[in-house]
């Protein structure tokens, strides 16, 4: 009987320690002056293989065995990386809360994950015992940090216990199957509760290849990593990580020294960032010569962002916006030379974001538009090009469930008998154009149904964007669908906040009686500051304006 092949994403990082065991793995800030200059602690790859060689021992002697759900909710450092790769090693399962979702979801999303350990800062102990966070199922406690009274073990400790066990021996690779559970990443809830995405190793490694070949990434580059799950993948690439300092949950925030200085003092080459946290970069000025690309997703990137930070790139270099989700990624990716000669014009004149034509290896659709769920795939549901849709996606990346969730499962995964897997209703609406590439159109859960049309918010906002005083809107509907009033609300740039409103009023009216979508847009609602998603600082909480402006308009 033929051996099945293992799957086990963590195999990437002995494989790298015995290739090429001298090479930077990790770096990690210690303190960072106001100019981003700081010392670095180090970790070769041998270095971080061999540690979390010591903690997958110490990890399973203490209880965290294969399959055993673990949370983690660690900051992003070298016993991130250390913790991460010894869990997978042992084909433990890791549990990736937000911790930006809010205490409501975060308990709600620990007590459906089930976890039987939990490993956490000693904040996040804290939030453990003050809330309840799955006090039914936990069993094993690891605290990175200093331990305030509570029960369980220091980490120091997991790792003496790791030397009494493995005696300097490395540990044995848990010879994980593609279909095996690996990881649980929940979503940000952008649209609703956070679910939890089930993650296989086959599904890590295709992403991990995907990457690879859609971007030419190459063993020996060099990458900031802003985003710690994303960080990850840098070991499995063959890039050396350096984490900036800066609160991963506050992109927006960062100081942009503390992420032009580590790009220049490193030569980094790679660069993945929330839109916010690229603007905020965008303001130093700074020119980036090293960088040979840089990454942006989790919302629409606007093309005056694109445009600015390209200029700060050498000749060659790419911004890409590549398009997916926590359940599917990557799907589609489009870069800064398509965007800046050709698809930014659409885009203002309401023809939604271009996001590229789908990654090899994956199948890209557009559906008619649906609230219920789908049971089987039929390609009767298909719609021709050009029409706004709703968009599925089926592929290796593509996640099969959610876990403890068979309803969201239900209404999100449409099972095809034909090819035996699934399509992901990615949420999101939009089309194809004549080309083959895919424009989004904004999400489903968002589109405003009037008494006469459906507004979808991408292409509407557009057109008011281009307003010079406007940094961005958002279109909710007040009332019930089908008979909604459409309404934009309106956020101003930073410094246009004492414009004259009701010139800006006048002028955003005259924007939009100008093209048919837009013409039925007659309310308007300036806000001081959008609520955003923690994650990614750019996804605008829609419902919490829609609330909002009931209550103006009430």
């Amino acid at each position: 009987m033929s051996q099945l092949p293992v799957f086990n994403v963590a195999a990437h990082l002995p494989d790298l320690a015995r290739r090429q065991p001298d090479t930077l793995a990790v770096l990690c800030p210690v303190k960072s002056d106001r100019h981003g200059r700081a010392e670095y602690l180090r970790w070769t790859c041998r270095q971080l293989n061999d540690e979390s060689d010591l903690l997958a021992h110490g990890l399973e002697a203490i209880g965290v065995k294969r399959g055993v759900r673990t949370v983690l909710m660690v900051k992003p450092s070298l016993e991130f990386f250390a913790l991460t790769f010894a869990l997978f090693k042992i084909g433990a399962v890791p549990v990736l809360v937000d911790p930006g979702m809010g205490v409501k979801h975060l308990g709600k999303c620990l007590a459906e994950a089930e976890p039987a350990a939990f490993i956490g800062i000693a904040k996040a102990h804290v939030g453990r015992l003050l809330l309840g966070w799955a006090k039914r199922t936990l069993r094993t406690l690891v605290t990175v940090g200093r331990r305030w009274g509570w029960g369980g073990y220091v980490l120091a400790q997991v790792a003496e216990k790791g030397k009494q066990v493995a005696a300097g021996s490395p540990y044995p690779l848990a010879q994980t199957a593609a279909e095996e559970t690996a990881a649980i990443l929940f979503t940000s809830g952008s649209t609703g509760p956070p679910k939890g995405a089930v993650y296989t190793h086959g599904i890590f490694a295709s992403q991990v290849e995907m990457l690879r070949t859609l971007y030419d990434i190459r063993p020996g580059e060099i990458d900031l990593c802003t985003f710690p799950l994303f960080a990850l993948f840098a070991p499995a690439l063959g890039m050396t990580a350096v984490i900036p300092d800066m609160d991963a949950t506050r992109p927006g925030s960062v100081h942009p020294p503390n992420v032009v200085a580590p790009i220049q003092s490193f030569n980094v080459t790679h660069l993945f960032g929330s839109p916010a946290l690229l603007r905020r970069v965008v303001s130093a000025g700074s020119l980036l010569p090293s960088l040979k690309r840089v990454i942006s997703a989790g919302a629409p990137v606007p093309a005056d962002l694109i445009e600015k930070f390209t200029a700060l790139l050498p000749a060659g270099a790419q911004f890409f916006t590549p398009y997916g989700a926590t359940e599917a990624l990557p799907v589609c990716s489009i870069g800064s030379e398509e965007i800046l000669k050709e698809t930014r014009f659409r885009t203002a004149e309401g023809g939604g974001v271009c996001v590229g034509r789908p990654v090899a290896g994956m199948t890209v659709q557009v559906i008619r538009i649906s609230d219920e769920p789908i049971p089987s795939w039929s390609d009767d549901l298909l719609l021709p090009a050009g029409e706004i849709g709703e968009i599925v996606v089926r592929g290796p990346v593509v996640t099969r469930e959610y876990y403890n969730r068979p309803e969201a499962t239900a209404l999100h995964k449409i099972v095809d008998a034909q090819c035996g897997g699934v399509h992901h209703r990615m949420g999101d609406v939009g089309y194809f154009d004549d080309r083959g590439r895919l424009w989004f159109c904004g999400r489903k859960a968002h589109r405003v149904r009037t008494a006469s049309q459906t507004l979808f918010t991408i292409p509407c906002e557009a057109v008011f964007n281009t307003h010079p005083a406007v940094f961005r809107t958002a279109l909710v509907g007040v009332g019930p669908a089908g008979q909604a009033r459409p309404v934009l609300c309106v956020e101003l740039k930073e410094d246009k906040k004492n414009a004259n409103r009701e010139q800006v009023h006048r002028d955003l009216l005259q924007l939009g009686a100008a093209l048919p979508h837009t013409r039925e847009i007659a309310t308007i609602l300036f806000h001081r500051k959008f609520p955003v998603d923690i994650r990614h600082n750019a996804k605008i909480f829609r419902e919490q304006l829609a609330e909002w402006a009931a209550r103006q308009l009430a």
